[in-house]
């Protein structure tokens, strides 16, 4: 039988010290509210903040929210929100209209998809959507429409294949896919000209397109990460010796035709490795 979750900390103690936070927030006019770890659970408990429409930085992680109130959409001046580590198991698409917005990170939390239209975001840099519940089936079709991304944090969910409109996101920076289920990267993620660090850690990959070989992961500020794949035995010597190595193999021919005749016959030549298990992730819980 489910029950509610019980609070660590007394109702009215708790909401005395948001009420506080938000006074002297008001009070003092501050841009920036932060309201960690204070066991709320619906932004009701935070009375009057929906209508401090001048800030502009919001933190409410590690705390115990399980849905956003549309509204929140109206504080037109937020540039950061921070809702880590809470209970969220889906998104009002009035967060995408936020015209100011650059920073979203619901990172840790039980989303299994995304409202339709959430890719709309005027001015979005950095979307951080890691520890959730989501593939390839629960994007939303305008999903890859973000150009002014720079940051698109997708680890620890449960992607098999990433959408070839990846290619679309022509201002992306980082990207990082560890910790999912990859079976194969789409050969246009080649056309992130702008990549500068790429992690595709722990998930099922036995080949690279040769395409990835074309991103600049080897100057002084770049990251590639991938280890734990199970690589096909020609990767895996040559990332034994370094990345730089693993990138000059799959630019050469053999390489090229390797992965052509692998893609032509539709993994058929390749075991498909198994699923880790994901059963005890706290992005599953029920309570």
């Amino acid at each position: 039988m489910n029950t509610a979750p019980v609070s660590c900390i007394p109702v009215s103690n708790k909401m005395s010290k948001v009420k506080k936070i938000l006074a002297e927030a008001r009070e003092a006019q501050n841009r920036e509210i932060d309201l960690v770890d204070l066991n709320i659970a619906t932004i009701e408990e935070c009375p009057s903040l929906l209508s401090l429409t001048y800030i502009t930085r919001l933190t409410l992680s590690h705390n115990k929210i399980r849905e956003l109130p549309p509204g929140l959409a109206n504080l037109t001046n937020l540039e950061i929100i921070n809702l880590s580590n809470n209970h969220l198991k889906e998104l009002p698409v009035s967060l995408s209209s936020m015209p100011k917005l650059r920073i979203l990170n619901v990172s840790i939390n039980r989303l299994d998809s995304l409202p339709r239209g959430f890719g709309a975001f005027p001015v979005i840099e950095v979307l951080d959507l890691s520890y959730n519940n989501l593939n390839e089936n629960t994007l939303p079709g305008n999903f890859f429409m973000m150009e002014t991304l720079r940051a698109l944090y997708l680890g620890d969910n449960d992607f098999e294949y990433l959408p070839k409109e990846i290619g679309n996101l022509k201002n992306l920076q980082i990207l990082g896919l560890r910790d999912n289920d990859l079976l194969e990267l789409p050969r246009e993620i080649g056309e992130l000209t702008r990549l500068r660090e790429l992690h595709i850690q722990n998930n099922r990959l036995t080949l690279l397109p040769p395409e990835v070989a074309k991103l600049d992961l080897l100057g002084n500020k770049s990251v590639m990460k991938m280890e734990e794949n199970p690589w096909v035995p020609h990767i895996n010597e040559q990332y034994l010796l370094g990345i730089s190595h693993v990138l000059d193999y799959i630019k050469s021919e053999a390489y090229r035709i390797l992965y052509n005749r692998h893609m032509a016959a539709g993994r058929s030549g390749l075991t498909v490795p198994p699923k880790g298990d994901k059963s005890k992730k706290a992005s599953r819980a029920r309570s």
